[in-house]
């Protein structure tokens, strides 16, 4: 949807000629045509239509909207993250900076960040770390996300009380999907104490899991675990690790699936060792 709105509307620029910018002053008409460049993505030559705009109109509100439009080219050029962030955090500095811009910046200055993160400079965290506690929550979420997938699980765990809000208060089940998932990825056991926290008009569907070994009356391995929290776990596994699992005789995925179509209430897995698997949902 979009895309098709800004087909038309540089369709309408292009069909009115120059008679259009006949009717707008100089600042406005460089302005456009830098925008015309972007959305084409011309990121060099767009850049110098900006470049000039705040060259000679430095107290125009469009020199001041260009930033974010020199952000989105350097972005697109590849290799000037630096120079991206720079101009991002120039534009919402703005006093005059509109809001749905604002949040865009916001959103680019957590993409690049992690992006120079990948490329070696941990010290770029601290521009995604800086907006966990972000006035609009749309930036903070995002800023928690993202830093879920940091390798180091310690700085990772700096999203946690973030995403716990987001499994507390939200409504909105992709959100929620994707907190869920966060947290199982940094701390499995933060996500099932706020699970519990939660109130719900019933007790929650539990996936348990014994596993006894031949011989043995009591069970060598036991699990009990919410439904939606064991769903969600099978989602967020690495396919290697489900192959691996696969290997020793078990494919995970279909059991459950299996075990949540059946009507029995126990499922009963005997391996060739002699040992039991019994999983049922209650």
């Amino acid at each position: 949807m979009k895309k098709f709105t800004v087909l038309i509307g540089l369709f309408f620029v292009l069909s009115a000629g120059p008679g259009l910018y006949a009717q707008t002053t100089p600042d406005e008409t460089l302005f456009r045509e830098a925008k015309l460049l972007v959305f084409d993505k011309s990121w060099e030559a767009a850049l110098i239509k900006l470049d000039e705009l705040r060259e000679k109109f430095p107290d125009s509100p469009y020199a001041g909207q260009g930033l974010f439009y020199k952000g989105e080219c350097l972005s697109g050029l590849g290799g000037r993250e630096r120079d991206a962030l720079r101009a991002y955090k120039d534009y919402v500095r703005l006093a005059d900076a509109k809001a749905s811009l604002v949040e865009e910046s916001e959103g680019s200055i957590v993409d690049l960040a992690f992006a120079l993160y990948e490329k070696g400079d941990a010290s770029a965290l601290r521009d995604i770390e800086s907006r966990l506690g972000h006035g609009n929550k749309v930036v903070r979420y995002y800023a928690a996300y993202k830093l879920s997938l940091v390798q180091d699980k310690k700085l990772a765990a700096k999203a946690v009380p973030v995403l716990m809000k987001i499994v507390e208060s939200e409504k909105d089940p992709e959100l929620l999907d994707r907190a869920r998932i966060a947290l199982l990825r940094i701390s499995p056991e933060s996500l099932k104490s706020v699970e519990d926290r939660k109130p719900a008009p019933g007790s929650p569907r539990m996936l348990k899991i014994r596993v006894w070994n031949k011989g043995q009356t009591e069970p060598a391995f036991s699990l009990n675990i919410p439904w939606a929290l064991a769903d969600l776990a099978l989602g967020a596994m690495d396919e290697e690790d489900k192959a691996a699992i696969r290997k020793k005789g078990y494919d995970l995925t279909k059991i459950v699936n299996e075990l949540a179509k059946s009507k029995e209430s126990i499922l009963r897995i005997v391996g060739d060792d002699g040992s039991v698997i019994e999983i049922w949902i209650e």
